[in-house]
C-alpha cells in the first residue's frame, strides 16, 4: 500500500499573520523563515495522524484487493473518490464503474467497497484509488485544537531556530502538543 501525494494543499491552514501575532512579531525579517516552519509544523501533524488539514488529492496503489473487498484508507478526512483505475499484465488501465460504490468516511481508517472490482494483472500496484481529503479549503475548517498545536509547534521551532536549521526541523515538539493532537492520533495495536 503506497500513497502518492497528488495535489498539495493550496494554502496552509495557519497563516503568516496569524503566526506572527501569535508569536508577537511585527516585522517582515523572518517572514521566510517563519512560511516553512509552518509548512513542517503541518507536514509533522499529518504524518503523526495521518489526517490531511486542507483539501489535497492523493493516490492510493494497492497490488491487489484486500480479501474481504474493503479498501481502507488512512489519510482522513476523505471527502471524495475521484477516480479508480486497474491494469491488466499489458499496462492497459480499466476504469471500474464508481455507481454503486460505498464509502465510510466518518470512520479513520475510511473504508471503501466497490462493486466491481476487475482483478489486477500487474504484480505490483496494479490498481490505483485517487481521492480527495481534508476538512477543507482554509484553516477556518480544521479544528481549533489542531491550528492550536501548528502554533505552539512553530513557535517552539522558532524558539531553537539558531540551534536546529529548518531543513533539520522539527527536532522536538513542546509540551502540550501531543495532549492537543491525541484525539486525532490512529489507535494501532
Amino acid at each position: 500500500m503506497t500513497y502518492i501525494l497528488t495535489e498539495p494543499p493550496l494554502a496552509e491552514p495557519v497563516t503568516l499573520a496569524e503566526v506572527k501575532a501569535h508569536l508577537r512579531i511585527d516585522h517582515a525579517d523572518e517572514d521566510a523563515l517563519l512560511a516553512g516552519l509552518i509548512q513542517v509544523a503541518r507536514l509533522h501533524l499529518e504524518r503523526e495522524t495521518g489526517l490531511c488539514l486542507l483539501v489535497q488529492g492523493w493516490r492510493l496503489c494497492l497490488d491487489d484487493w484486500p480479501d474481504d473487498g474493503v479498501v481502507q484508507i488512512v489519510r482522513a478526512p476523505v471527502r471524495t473518490i475521484e477516480a479508480v483505475s486497474v491494469y491488466d499484465g499489458l499496462g492497459q488501465v480499466v476504469h471500474p464503474a464508481l455507481t454503486g460504490h460505498v464509502l465510510d468516511a466518518n470512520r479513520q481508517p475510511a473504508r471503501l467497497w466497490l462493486s466491481s472490482r476487475p482483478l489486477p494483472g500487474r504484480a505490483i500496484n496494479g490498481i490505483e484509488i485517487d481521492f480527495t481529503a481534508g476538512f477543507g479549503e482554509t484553516g477556518a475548517e480544521v479544528p481549533a485544537s489542531l491550528i492550536r498545536a501548528i502554533l505552539l509547534h512553530v513557535a517552539h521551532m522558532h524558539a531553537f531556530r539558531g540551534v536546529v536549521a529548518l531543513d533539520e526541523q522539527p527536532a522536538g515538539v513542546p509540551d502540550g502538543y501531543g495532549r492537543l493532537v491525541a484525539p486525532y492520533r490512529m489507535r494501532r495495536l
